[in-house]
């Protein structure tokens, strides 16, 4: 035990006092990487700019309730907010069940009805570093013909899509559609700061970018408007166009599902509706 000499008004640290000391920095972090001052995040949060400054400081320790408000308002990752409880002292509130778990039978089977009922248009489910935990038959015929290399499990969505050997050499407009897929990691790696996202990041954008490919303009239709960026895939000698949307839960109790994301395609044209119901009939 550190002694405290004679006179003097310091005291030893106790370990609570540790804890919700090292909260204010990561609250603060996490403000800041928003661009909320104290006194917005206090107004969202029912608070006051005082008592966020206090705790950004370590001046006062917040309550759970008021921690996890704070958390809620800042959008931090369910994640992340663990470890916000942790570092005031609290304990986690969050489960991270691991997908086959029974008591995730029923997430699993609804997620199962619903992609599949998205037939024949494509769709697949994905974790927090884009590994492919579910898909449908519509995916299945656009992977056909890739090596069994980019098929063996863990499969993964960016790596399957961009690189050389993979989907990359079929998007015809594959300079744009990269573009758009790194935005999105980007975007996902500072909201949730993570390792293993960042090396995947790093790992596909080194892919290299075919030289012969043909620009987006060269196949707008007619007066088909562009009403968001659609990803031009060739397939079985057919120019297929596809506009992507993602899902996810809202308010999720527990890590995996939280991290959860529900990616369908929808034809962008006529002609690739056309071609999808006939693969079907």
């Amino acid at each position: 035990m550190t002694s405290v000499p004679t006179g003097s008004t310091a005291r030893p640290s106790s370990p609570a006092d540790t804890a919700y000391e090292g909260v204010g920095p990561l609250l603060r972090a996490w403000r800041e990487r928003r661009r909320v001052s104290q006194l917005e995040l206090a107004l969202r949060a029912d608070s006051s700019a005082r008592h966020i400054s206090f705790v950004e400081t370590g001046r006062s320790r917040p309550s759970e309730e008021l921690l996890l408000r704070l958390a809620e308002h800042l959008d931090v990752p369910v994640r992340e907010r663990n470890a916000l409880l942790l570092c005031a002292g609290y304990a986690p509130r969050y489960r991270e069940t691991p997908l086959d778990d029974p008591a995730l039978e029923s997430l699993r089977d609804g997620v199962e009805r619903l992609i599949q009922g998205y037939e024949p248009y494509p769709a697949f489910v994905v974790d927090a570093t884009y590994n492919v935990v579910a898909a449908n038959r519509g995916i299945l015929m656009l992977l056909d013909g890739l090596p069994e290399s980019l098929l063996t499990p863990p499969v993964n969505a960016m790596r399957l899509t961009l690189h050389p050997e993979g989907l990359a050499p079929r998007i015809r407009n594959l300079r744009e559609w990269r573009g758009h897929l790194l935005a999105q990691m980007e975007r996902e790696i500072a909201l949730h700061r993570s390792a293993p996202l960042r090396a995947l990041y790093d790992e596909v954008a080194a892919y290299p970018v075919p030289e012969q490919e043909e620009s987006l303009a060269d196949h707008t239709t007619g007066p088909m408007p562009q009403v968001a960026l659609p990803m031009r895939i060739e397939h079985d000698g057919r120019l297929l166009s596809f506009i992507s949307s993602i899902s996810t839960f809202n308010t999720p109790m527990d890590i995996t599902v939280a991290e959860l994301a529900i990616e369908t395609l929808l034809p962008a044209d006529p002609a690739t509706v056309k071609y999808l119901h006939s693969m079907t009939s």
